[in-house]
């Protein structure tokens, strides 16, 4: 099991670094961050280091937009020296995806110094890089030491703050879309990982008000969820803990934004409201009573492969093939699985209608992210009425996962 250490959490976060570079004999960095996270840490971690003796060097990503693409991969490995150094991600999500990617292409280790409580990848090994316009995770490692400056994190401007809520309170319907899958489809399970997810959930809806005002208390416990979270998809080996329908529908939105040259927004801004939609499926899937859910197993048919296909090149179109791929176990499902998965529904309908249960009302949700201050409508995401429904039609074709969305149209549950 991958360790990492020190977690360090707090004021001292660049002198705990620079001991940690005593401690580790650690003599050469490279320092990754964009205009605003050099102003914000990026600068300060630069001279510390310097004056201790130690060699730096910065790559300094800019654009309106820095996202992680072939683009701002290819500029790192140009710019970063060859020899053996140390990476350090002085950011948020996305210039921690691209150094974790980087540092791990070239066989090198990297620290993590996040500064906003933004997204929860900062532990994680999975980094989610855009491809040919295609959002893929692909695996790589995760950091040796993580390092987060708390005064930094409280400074980070709120849409920040309030995105990293909604990434993390995405995470109730990730694990009841992963306890779906493990019921239906066989999806590997892991009941310890599920409850410390449960309780980093909670831990961030009790402080809501607090992450709303961007307290310090607030702040530290959004961070101390977010770190779980990575740690959780650590010691699973893969991203399920944490992504169900709500991050498909998050994917799908910002590669259709990326694709349309407009701003793509914070990810964990768009799981936040994506989960609101995502919990309504949830709240029909609970109106349903036994007799109703066997009515309609009995009318459900096998989609069609070719029209399976034709969707997915609608939704997807020049990025399809990917996408079809990717899509192949339920593409090439026959008649025979589907009847399997359908019995399987009908046998364990008492366990799937309790985990529906455990998925707060969607009106209940909107008041979470609200004392947060995160978005709670596509419009303020940059989305258009008509693209809002895009993303639960189109967003599960991304994963091979079997989520509510999923079942919705097994039983023919209206999309939102």
């Amino acid at each position: 099991m991958t360790t990492i250490d020190p977690i360090y959490v707090g004021s001292d976060a660049i002198s705990k670094l620079v001991e940690y570079a005593d401690q580790k004999q650690l003599r050469r960095f490279t320092i990754v961050c964009d205009d605003n996270t050099y102003r914000a840490l990026g600068q300060r971690v630069q001279q510390a280091l310097a004056e201790h003796g130690l060699a730096v060097n910065v790559v300094r990503l800019t654009g309106a937009e820095v996202i992680a693409d072939e683009h701002y991969l290819v500029q790192v490995l140009v710019e970063a020296p060859l020899d053996d150094r140390t990476y350090l991600a002085v950011g948020s999500g996305t210039l921690t995806d691209i150094t974790r990617f980087v540092s791990h292409r070239t066989g090198k280790a990297f620290i993590s110094m996040p500064t906003a409580p933004s997204v929860d990848g900062f532990t994680s090994i999975g980094a989610p890089i855009v491809i040919s316009g295609v959002k893929q995770t692909i695996l790589c490692q995760a950091p040796v030491a993580l390092f987060a400056d708390l005064d930094t994190l409280c400074s980070a401007p709120h849409k920040l703050i309030a995105a990293g809520f909604g990434d993390m309170i995405g995470k109730i319907t990730s694990l009841a879309d992963w306890k779906v899958g493990h019921i239906v489809w066989d999806e590997p399970f892991d009941e310890a990982i599920f409850k410390r997810s449960q309780a980093a959930i909670a831990s961030c809806i009790k402080h809501a008000p607090e992450i709303g005002q961007n307290s310090r208390e607030g702040v530290r416990q959004l961070m101390d969820a977010l770190i779980e979270s990575g740690l959780c998809m650590l010691d699973f080996g893969n991203s399920r803990p944490a992504s169900g329908a709500e991050h498909h529908a998050s994917h799908y939105w910002e590669m259709k934004l990326l694709q349309e040259h407009r701003p793509a927004i914070l990810h964990g801004a768009k799981v936040g409201f994506a989960l609101t939609l995502v919990a309504e499926q949830y709240a029909k899937l609970r109106a349903l009573s036994r007799q109703q859910m066997l009515d309609r197993l009995e009318a459900a048919t096998l989609p069609d492969r070719e029209q399976e296909i034709a969707a997915i090149r609608q939704g997807y179109g020049a990025l399809a093939d990917d996408v079809i791929r990717e899509h192949a176990p339920f593409l090439d499902l026959t008649e025979a699985g589907f009847e399997r998965v359908k019995k399987r529904i009908a046998e364990c309908w008492d366990e799937i209608q309790a985990v529906a249960a455990m998925v707060p009302a969607p009106q209940e949700i909107v008041g979470y992210l609200r004392q947060a201050g995160a978005a709670t409508d596509g419009q303020s995401l940059g989305l258009g009425a008509d693209e809002i429904p895009l993303g639960m039609q189109y967003g599960h074709y991304l994963r091979n996962r079997f989520t509510v969305m999923k079942l919705s149209r097994i039983l023919n549950i209206p999309l939102t």
